[in-house]
């Protein structure tokens, strides 16, 4: 069995040239877990190579715009190429089904424009939302994906996942402070995925609302200490505030080196990472 690290998208809120949207894809054997989906991560899954109709599961971690831009574009992509479409199960912290409600509504007159043109689309895009906040989501005997609690507030509620398959395991924490739910799941995994910050830079912009930030996201030390006290494999930043340039990776990198023993990566969009 095979896995595999897709960083689709490894931006932030701010629009970046180079980087979309906070985005990964878990490959299992071909089965593609979608974690988040942010900006531009339908045009990033394209270059990729993994279709909407690939999407085994949508996996959310909160409900901040920037993880959620794209997820209009996935429902709708995925239902027009299908023939016909599989219904789109979406896992994510409670507040999700009232979200995808709103943006089903949103694609109202989309949706009615479409099956009014094309007599082969007889009903509209079907989404199977469940929402979970710790425990089990899925266990089929070949992936077994289970949720915990973060810590994002004022936002609220936020999770974590870990997928685990074939004896190797991944944890893509989304945006989340150091935290008891967030050191249950990435206890001895191979990869763990963390959104960080550097409050050394952000601190130096003296703008209040820019300064806030520091508030509810990880360090790269946070990050790093989280590996080390979890004896995790590989630890991969992303979702980078402020976002660095190609000269700033490998001081990023330095400084979770003294925290962290093990693999450090600040990969690009696109960048595949073997899991296990």
């Amino acid at each position: 069995m095979t896995m595999e690290l897709v960083m689709v998208g490894t931006g932030s809120p701010l629009p970046d040239p180079l980087r979309a949207g906070p985005s990964q894809v878990v490959l299992v054997d071909g089965r593609a877990f979608l974690v988040d989906c942010g900006r531009g991560a339908l045009m990033r899954l394209a270059g990729a190579g993994i279709s909407p109709a690939m999407i085994d599961r949508l996996l959310l971690t909160h409900l901040h715009s920037d993880h959620v831009t794209d997820v209009n574009d996935l429902i709708t992509t995925r239902w027009i190429t299908g023939f016909p479409a599989a219904p789109l199960p979406v896992v994510g912290p409670i507040g999700t089904e009232r979200f995808v409600e709103a943006t089903l509504a949103m694609l109202a007159l989309d949706i009615g424009y479409r099956i009014d043109h094309h007599d082969d689309l007889e009903e509209p895009p079907r989404v199977e939302v469940e929402e979970a906040d710790d425990g089990l989501v899925l266990d089929d005997g070949e992936v077994r994906i289970t949720v915990a609690p973060t810590d994002h507030r004022p936002v609220h509620p936020t999770v974590g996942y870990r997928i685990n398959a074939g004896g190797r395991s991944v944890v893509l924490a989304g945006d989340t402070v150091p935290c008891e739910g967030l050191d249950r799941l990435c206890d001895g995994a191979d990869v763990y995925v963390q959104t960080t910050i550097r409050d050394d830079l952000i601190g130096q912009l003296g703008v209040q609302r820019i300064l806030e930030v520091r508030n509810y996201h990880s360090t790269v030390a946070d990050a790093a200490q989280t590996a080390a006290r979890a004896g995790v494999g590989t630890l991969v930043l992303t979702h980078c505030v402020p976002a660095p340039l190609p000269s700033q990776v490998d001081e990023w990198i330095s400084m979770a080196a003294e925290h962290f023993d093990g693999e450090v990566l600040l990969p690009a969009d696109l960048d595949r990472v073997p899991v296990g």
